[in-house]
């Protein structure tokens, strides 16, 4: 991991993680406690939370439009808090939203909670006064897409952070298991894979099924690991 010094912002340093890096550490920490699957299953995102921190996610009522929160203190995490409201919808979508929120949230603790141990950032990362360290969520963007209301800042601790959702809820190796059928070799050694354009529907459709995951995070997350514009991934 590279980090750089900040002159500004909340933080005294940033650190830089590229998708790689993010997937590398997210499949490490869940192989560690045994929640990586060996087949293709929904990841077991609320039990990781538990082992890997020592917390256990709380629901509480939260401020309109705001999804959760991540409370740090010197020893890392000290509490992850959900809306209340996203638990008591119970459609399936809903489910699958408080799922992509805690990975989210447990991204935010794998990637920045050192960042609290070099000095408390300033009150405007939260957006109001708080008495502990908090990173407050207001949306869960995934990779930095906005669309309709769900408005993207473009902080970088908010773009890491939704990187770690999809390689904490859809690991590589797992994705690619599970559309292995669909996917096309590239090249003379068939190494490298990519996704005919016609696949893409029928893939995010078995993946979101597969992994217990909303479609449109299906998509992003295959658009990041079988980019449409190189039209290939070395598995």
């Amino acid at each position: 991991m590279k980090t750089f010094k900040q002159k500004g912002g909340p933080f005294k340093e940033r650190p830089y993680f590229d998708l790689q890096d993010i997937e590398q550490i997210c499949a490490d920490e869940l192989r560690a406690l045994n929640l990586l699957p060996s087949d293709p299953a929904p990841i077991r995102i609320e039990r990781f939370i538990e082992k890997r921190f020592g917390v256990s996610p709380v629901y509480e009522e939260l401020p309109e439009g705001v999804l959760g929160y991540s409370e740090f203190g010197a020893k890392g995490v000290k509490a992850v808090v959900i809306a209340r409201a996203l638990a008591e919808d119970e459609s399936t979508a809903a489910a699958r939203r408080v799922s992509t929120t805690l990975a989210h949230e447990a991204g935010h603790g794998l990637l920045h909670a050192y960042l609290f141990a070099l000095g408390a950032p300033q009150r405007g990362i939260f957006g109001s006064e708080v008495t502990e360290p908090k990173i407050l969520c207001r949306t869960v963007p995934l990779s930095g897409v906005a669309t309709g209301q769900n408005k993207y800042g473009g902080q970088w601790w908010e773009f890491q952070a939704n990187q770690a959702i999809g390689a904490l809820l859809l690991p590589r190796q797992l994705v690619g298991k599970a559309v292995k059928a669909m996917l096309t070799p590239v090249g003379s050694l068939e190494v490298a894979h990519s996704l005919p354009t016609e696949n893409r529907e029928k893939a995010a459709t078995l993946v979101a099924d597969v992994f217990d995951v909303n479609r449109v995070v299906a998509r992003i997350r295959l658009q990041e690991l079988y980019p449409v514009d190189r039209g290939q991934l070395t598995l």
